[in-house]
């Protein structure tokens, strides 16, 4: 079974923590990417990023001196969105971080797909963005044209089993290219309103985090320990659920 679970906006730089153990295995196609928006200009980039002033300084920044090979923080470590608040990795046990390795993946508009202790630096690209034409491209259009099939295939050929928490943002990039033998399940952290089931975005994201640390913990390897999740008030419900989304509600 492969996690997928997507980055967050804010990331930080910290080298003291945990080690890295790697670059990431897309690195020479994120290396293109780098170089592209260092080319662009400072009104070209905010673009491409719809932010305020502030962030878009400090990414620009970012850009401007970012070394990829050298002060990496390990991805799981580096994202610091609520997803990854609630996942906590910092206080996880050895074992934990094992299994993480092993089985978890982070879908990334600027690197790809990462494993937890990829050695990463502070970004800011999001998968949906237009970036229009490079690398000497003319259809290019967006991150979702530069990666392709790249990503689901790396991930199919790891494992046939790929157990989604990502966003819709990030899952598409592997939905799109998934063959009859591969097995796609959703976990859907939800309430029951008006007698349908209704996600809220910040609960969502808390949800998907304590399901990280959850399977984490218990060394998940099938669809029943999946079920078996019952933390932050939610419970499975079978009801509610096919083959192919697992629902949770909160009770």
């Amino acid at each position: 079974m492969k996690i997928i679970i997507s980055p967050a906006k804010k990331m930080i730089h910290n080298t003291d923590i945990l080690a890295c153990e790697g670059l990431p295995q897309f690195i020479e196609k994120t290396q293109v990417l780098m170089e592209y928006m260092q080319s662009l200009t400072y009104q070209q980039c905010k673009e491409i990023w719809k932010c305020n002033d502030k962030i878009a300084e400090q990414n620009f920044r970012r850009f401007q001196e970012m070394n990829l090979e050298s002060g990496l923080t390990p991805a799981v470590l580096s994202y610091e969105g609520i997803q990854y608040q609630y996942m906590a990795p910092i206080i996880m046990e050895e074992p934990a971080y094992t299994y993480l390795q092993e089985h978890l993946r982070i879908l990334s508009g600027f690197y790809g797909l990462l494993r937890p202790f990829d050695g990463v630096v502070p970004y800011r690209l999001e998968m949906q963005a237009k970036m229009g034409s490079f690398n000497g491209r003319s259809e290019l259009h967006s991150l979702y044209d530069y990666w392709g099939d790249d990503l689901a295939k790396a991930l199919f050929q790891e494992d046939k089993f790929i157990l989604n928490l990502a966003s819709k943002e990030y899952s598409k990039c592997i939905f799109k290219y998934a063959a009859d033998e591969v097995k796609l399940i959703t976990c859907v952290f939800g309430e029951l309103i008006d007698g349908k089931v209704k996600e809220k975005g910040t609960f969502a994201k808390m949800a998907r985090g304590e399901m990280v640390r959850y399977l984490a913990e218990c060394g998940a390897e099938s669809v029943e320990q999946v079920e078996n999740f019952d933390r932050l008030g939610y419970r499975y419900k079978e009801e509610y659920s096919d083959e192919k989304t697992l629902v949770f509600l909160k009770e």
